[in-house]
């Protein structure tokens, strides 16, 4: 072989690993994406992902709580069976801020997603052994609830925090203002007030009332009240009166 081809062989070669160089180095670049790795949005099933993209901006970061129940919560998973978590997911909860997520529903999730945050919930946040023994009121109740011995019930034990109106007290919020009762069902009351809000201190139903832990009925007489104090159109109505409403 001469010296010219020896030479050209070598460029050639070298020439091709400055090539497989660049193309190494562009795909490990800062912002480079793998497209071999790519998934589908509706092929995502880890859970982590699938909760941290739908669900965490209301209960916040891994379960914990924020504008909603925090569902790392084993007094709520353990009360709430499979089927309910994922019909809150798929369908959301009517007059609710809690909207639909399936795809059937009009939401984004496939079946396989909503399965996989269900999935997830219970095998990574449950923990039977931190209810193990508790009597916990069920997480429905089909008695209906006396209104009249729940508000007696409120004011022997939720009013300490809750206060006794719409103004609320120094430790807590206020829970019948109309605004807020028309953002959340009576389940949904039915579940706070069982499982309570670790993550706003509010105690569950055996801290609730004074010497004693809530029963079933407790519960049910409590919800009753609260949603007796629901408006129909809740929100302050607009000032009506001449004059009330400024001019430019």
């Amino acid at each position: 072989m001469t010296r010219q081809a020896v030479t050209t062989r070598g460029m050639a070669m070298a020439l091709f690993l400055m090539a497989v160089a660049i193309v190494l180095a562009c795909d490990s670049a800062p912002g480079s994406r793998h497209l071999e790795t790519y998934v589908a949005p509706d092929k995502v099933l880890d859970f982590n992902t699938l909760y941290a993209t739908n669900c965490a901006g209301c209960h916040g970061a891994e379960g914990r709580g924020g504008a909603a129940l925090g569902l790392a919560h084993p007094t709520y998973l353990a009360i709430a069976n499979d089927d309910v978590i994922r019909q809150a997911i798929a369908n959301g909860i009517p007059r609710t801020p809690m909207p639909a997520f399936s795809q059937r529903a009009g939401g984004m999730l496939t079946d396989a997603q909503v399965e996989a945050l269900v999935t997830g919930m219970r095998g990574q946040w449950a923990n039977p052994q931190a209810t193990q023994g508790l009597d916990i009121p069920p997480y429905a109740d089909p008695s209906p609830g006396n209104a009249e011995r729940g508000g007696m019930l409120f004011a022997s034990g939720c009013a300490s925090c809750h206060g006794d109106d719409r103004e609320g007290a120094r430790r807590a919020s206020t829970i019948v203002d109309g605004s807020y009762l028309a953002l959340v069902s009576d389940q949904g009351l039915r579940t706070a007030v069982i499982a309570g809000r670790p993550d706003l201190d509010a105690p569950d139903w055996r801290g609730n009332l004074p010497g004693t832990v809530m029963t079933s009925q407790d519960v049910a007489d409590v919800v009753a009240w609260l949603a007796a104090q629901r408006p129909q159109f809740p929100g302050k109505p607009y000032d009506r009166t001449p004059g009330s409403i400024p001019r430019p």
